[in-house]
């Protein structure tokens, strides 16, 4: 951002007799000496559905939580909460799908995964690596680096209600089901700002870029890079014209500084479908789209998400 579903089930890049397979799980799932042994061969990951695994700070973490007859419970501890997990997959290998936070540390993080009915939990652990982000320093409208105390007040109303927007989880909304996670770009243009960059407006450190930029005239049409339902749309001081998609469990993409918005709340879009402008609202050096991705409430890259 500028500034401060159950999803269809996703096939193994390999296909395979799923009805033979589901049958097999289940003899294995119900002699538990044989479960090690299957989790210790788990499905080859699909990287062409799901999003690239880069386990750094603003990335991404794909962990296997084994095989299992219904979709397990996966959540993160993000401050004083637990947050939801997206879960992929099927009972022969399911995978969870971690943002993880730009502020993070490098080092050992987990998830917790817990059982079915709400029993026993397991924590599964993987290891975040450092990551340098280059810095970037911009000139802007004086106005949006030292506000005043009308759009500070303005800024924490805004700030409040977007909280609420990114705390969306739901299973599957209605009318979107997805095949697959990965994104298309949601508009041509040069890559203008990547994610990530240590930015600096006027001289002033502020937050890290948690999107991406794309440059393109004004008044260019953009389109869904999933299919999604429409969560929010509005007029922010940082960031312009708005709109936030959700794709289920916790995936939620937003589009700023926009000039056009032609949804409303409740709309659902297919992939392909366009639905708001380019512009230069909120805090821009000149008109461009900022695009975020969000999981789990954590913002990152969005070229993970990208088609190669």
């Amino acid at each position: 951002m500028s500034e401060p579903a159950r999803p269809s089930l996703i096939r193994p890049a390999n296909p395979i007799n799923r009805r033979s397979a589901l049958i097999g799980t289940a003899g294995l799932l119900a002699q538990p000496a044989l479960v090690g042994l299957l989790h210790a061969k788990p499905l080859p990951p699909a990287p062409t559905v799901w999003p690239q695994a880069l386990q750094v700070p603003g990335g991404v973490a794909r962990l296997s939580l084994g095989p299992a007859a219904t979709r397990p419970v996966a959540q993160v501890r993000q401050g004083d909460v637990d947050v939801p997990l997206r879960v992929v997959g099927d009972a022969i290998e399911w995978t969870a799908i971690v943002g993880i936070p730009l502020a993070a540390a490098p080092g050992d993080a987990f998830i917790t995964v817990l059982a079915e009915g709400g029993g026993s939990r397991r924590l599964v652990h993987y290891s975040v690596a450092p990551k340098q982000y280059k810095e970037q320093h911009l000139k802007v409208s004086p106005r949006t680096v030292d506000l005043s105390s009308e759009d500070q007040a303005r800024y924490e109303r805004e700030r409040d209600h977007q909280a609420q927007v990114m705390a969306t989880f739901t299973e599957q909304p209605a009318g979107v089901a997805l095949a697959s996670l990965r994104m298309r770009v949601p508009v041509p243009g040069r890559r203008s700002s990547s994610f990530g960059l240590r930015r600096v407006f006027n001289g002033q450190p502020r937050n890290p870029h948690s999107g991406m930029d794309i440059a393109a005239s004004t008044g260019t049409p953009i389109v869904a890079p999933l299919p999604g339902r429409v969560i929010d749309v509005g007029d922010y001081f940082f960031n312009g014209g708005t709109v936030w998609l959700d794709h289920g469990q916790g995936l939620l993409t937003m589009y700023c500084h926009l000039s056009s918005m032609d949804v409303r709340v409740g709309d659902v879009l297919q992939a392909g479908d366009a639905f708001c402008k380019v512009g230069a609202t909120g805090r821009v050096t000149g008109p461009h789209l900022h695009w975020g991705v969000m999981l789990n409430r954590t913002m990152v890259d969005p070229a993970l998400f990208v088609a190669v």
